[in-house]
């Protein structure tokens, strides 16, 4: 019989009050206004109940490559065919870094329309954030 890991654990990344005197979580804050919220948070956390490196998730989950290796993406497209993307981050050695054990780090989340690519600039974006969240042990999360 095989024996399933543990789930990892999912967090929200939560601006320092440094760096952002609001404390800003840029992922909530995107899934709080977007309208397939509810197939992104189910993917997420399949993924981290898979965990997150034996999950096939048929293009629901990607690593991502180039200037965004190291970063993964939860995929889904709602109406219209508009395409909803949440940036996160991995951390394997969770524990050492204040968030328990492995985990899930949600960075924050884009749109855009059909047929269309994000920008570098947009990715910029996203690994400033990545960048910053990186700075701290323990690590900022959403408590």
């Amino acid at each position: 019989m095989e024996q399933r890991s543990a789930p990892w654990r999912i967090h929200f990344f939560q601006r320092h009050a440094r760096d952002d005197a609001a404390q800003s979580v840029p992922g909530r804050d995107f899934l709080e206004r977007c309208p397939v919220a509810a197939r992104i948070a189910a993917v997420l956390k399949a993924v981290a109940e898979a965990p997150p490196n034996a999950f096939g998730g048929g293009g629901y989950w990607e690593a991502m490559h180039g200037t965004m290796a190291g970063y993964y993406e939860v995929r889904v497209d709602g109406r219209d065919r508009r395409h909803y993307r949440l940036f996160c981050l991995l951390e394997r050695e969770g524990a050492r870094l204040g968030l328990g054990g492995p985990s899930i780090v949600v960075i924050t989340g884009l749109e855009k329309p059909f047929r269309t690519r994000l920008s570098e600039r947009d990715y910029a974006c996203v690994r400033l954030l990545g960048d910053e969240y990186r700075l701290r042990v323990p690590r900022s999360v959403l408590r």
